[in-house]
């Protein structure tokens, strides 16, 4: 990945400016080469990175796998774009493994998440079984560190 790129996806924020300057070159440049990169499609948007628990400390974020028999005419896209399209899907990803597809969804707490996954993904007539993870704790996002000045106040257990 390009320098540009990965100071986008660090801190999207930073001006057109501040990147010239980082990278050795024209403001003018760094516009254009963004321009560039959202006509093609390779920069799909900008968004904030939220530490969801500080925010609301009993949300809940979870990890659901899929094990889905793929569509004659379309694989997995059709069910793909079907769970992409529900409100509380944060992400949807084709994988290779165990399971087909990984489903990433925050909601108020464990039940609200576990409702979704028994009323909306299990009764895809696609989906042939799921399994749900519940974070515990983010560390890094998006190349972003959520908790890094942090201390895990669970430590070791002195004798």
């Amino acid at each position: 990945m390009d320098a540009l790129l990965k100071l986008l996806r660090t801190n999207a924020r930073l001006s057109s400016a501040e990147i010239a300057i980082m990278l050795g070159t024209t403001e003018q440049d760094i516009d254009e080469r963004i321009t560039e990169y959202e006509n093609k499609g390779i920069i799909k948007g900008y968004t904030a990175i939220i530490d969801e628990s500080a925010v609301d400390p009993n949300s809940v974020t979870a990890l659901i796998e899929l094990k889905v028999t793929p569509l004659s005419q379309s694989g997995y896209d059709e069910i793909a774009q079907e769970i992409a399209e529900y409100e509380e899907v944060e992400s949807v990803r084709l994988m290779s493994g165990a399971y087909d597809i990984i489903v990433s969804v925050t909601g108020s707490n464990i039940r609200e998440i576990s409702q979704f996954v028994s009323a909306r993904l299990a009764a895809i007539d696609a989906v042939t079984s799921t399994t749900t993870h519940f974070q515990l704790k983010a560390y890094k996002e998006n190349s972003v560190m959520i908790h890094a000045d942090e201390s895990d106040e669970r430590g070791m257990i002195s004798p």
